[in-house]
């Protein structure tokens, strides 16, 4: 669970970083309609780029709760650290991501876009199971 916590926070980062030095819009996303951050309305492009940095904000600081709570928590088999772990990885996976399979606004790498998130939560799930095992075992 921590890793993957800690994996949560390097994709906000990366995130975060490209939103300033990316060629995108964001991750894995190039053009909207055709159109590059250079080609929209700069009050427009600087709404996107705001709502980039919040969104990275939460992925990086959802990383440091469940990176935290694992490494102190879940390891000393609390088991509210592990639950509280888990809220917070899943009420940010369970809004943000279905948002990604409905309706064709914008095109984008699924492979660079959503890559690196679901590997992450495929981390954290197998982390999540382990540390219930262990939690059990004692």
């Amino acid at each position: 669970m921590t890793i993957a916590g800690v994996a949560f926070v390097g994709y906000g980062v990366a995130f975060l970083v490209l939103n300033f030095v990316g060629s995108g819009f964001e991750i894995g996303v190039s053009q909207l309609g055709g159109m590059t951050p250079g080609d929209l309305h700069p009050a427009v492009a600087y709404y996107i780029s705001h709502l980039h940095v919040a969104t990275a904000a939460f992925i990086i600081s959802t990383g440091i709760a469940v990176a935290s709570l694992s490494w102190f928590g879940v390891r000393q088999r609390l088991t509210w650290a592990w639950a509280t772990a888990i809220v917070a990885a899943v009420v940010g996976l369970a809004l943000a991501l279905p948002m990604h399979w409905t309706g064709d606004a914008f095109a984008h790498d699924w492979l660079t876009h959503l890559g690196p998130i679901y590997l992450a939560t495929l981390i954290f799930v197998v982390g999540a199971v382990l540390a219930y095992q262990g939690m059990q075992a004692s």
